[in-house]
């Protein structure tokens, strides 16, 4: 039988539901293993999602993840709380797709982060001067509080509220938005979100990075040292969802926001 593990909000409802899952699979003879799942339930909304794919970020590709709905925002949960009983007919009769969506990478000196949404180069202490290369090419010399790479997914997240642009789902695409730019008659860049090829590698140089931070999703470190970083969608990692019914994005768009 197959092996999973159980991820959940910090609400007594989602650790509730939680319980009833485990229960329900193991009177079935489904084996609870947290250290090797196959299949990751998640109950929550979609903060505790990404969280649950950090978690297991190590395993990927090889677990695949089901969300239960929760929280506030529902874009990787297609099940809500009063559905569970459809969430684990479904899943024991293996009526349902996995769908596999990209990772973003980031390079910062020796070391690599993994992010499903975006990430991003803030500085809220002092004016970050970033110059912008896109797969080796010359973009600009940008000036403000930083920058935000995300992937379609992480298009209707931190993205969306930075004024970029939503891409719709089954586009292969990542954008590139400004934060905060500096825009007058001496200093100017694009000061528009840029949608760009999955295969495009984005490079971000300074010749100093001091004060500012790397978000990775809701992750964060300190680029003190760093005068590079390297960001582009990841070739070896992928996020496997399954999916057991069809609701429309266009749908979930209007319904959330």
């Amino acid at each position: 039988m197959e092996k999973f593990a159980i991820v959940t909000r910090y609400d007594e409802t989602s650790k509730s539901i939680g319980e009833k899952i485990k229960e329900t699979l193991t009177q079935k003879g489904y084996v609870f293993s947290e250290e090797s799942p196959e299949t990751v339930f998640v109950v929550g909304g979609d903060g505790t999602y990404i969280e649950a794919i950090h978690q297991y970020l190590d395993l990927i590709p090889n677990v695949k993840f089901l969300g239960l709905h929760t929280g506030t925002l529902g874009f990787f949960t297609e099940y809500q709380d009063n559905e569970l009983d459809d969430l684990l007919q479904m899943y024991m009769s293996n009526e349902y797709k996995v769908l596999e969506f990209p990772l973003l990478a980031v390079q910062a000196g020796d070391k690599v982060y993994h992010a499903v949404n975006e990430v991003r180069v803030e500085n809220v202490s002092r004016t970050q001067v970033l110059d912008v290369y896109l797969s080796g090419e010359y973009l600009e010399r940008f000036r403000g509080t930083g920058m935000c790479v995300c992937t379609q997914l992480g298009s209707t997240a931190y993205n969306r509220s930075l004024g970029g642009a939503v891409i719709q789902d089954g586009l292969d695409l990542i954008e590139l938005t400004e934060i905060a730019g500096i825009h007058h008659s001496k200093y100017r860049s694009l000061y528009a979100p840029l949608i760009l090829k999955k295969e495009t590698e984005v490079v971000l140089k300074s010749e100093s990075f001091c004060k500012a931070i790397l978000g990775v999703d809701a992750n964060t470190y300190t680029l003190d040292q760093e005068q590079e970083l390297k960001i582009k969608v990841c070739d070896c990692k992928h996020v496997r969802m399954i999916k057991g019914k069809s609701i429309s994005y266009f749908k979930k768009l209007s319904t959330l926001f």
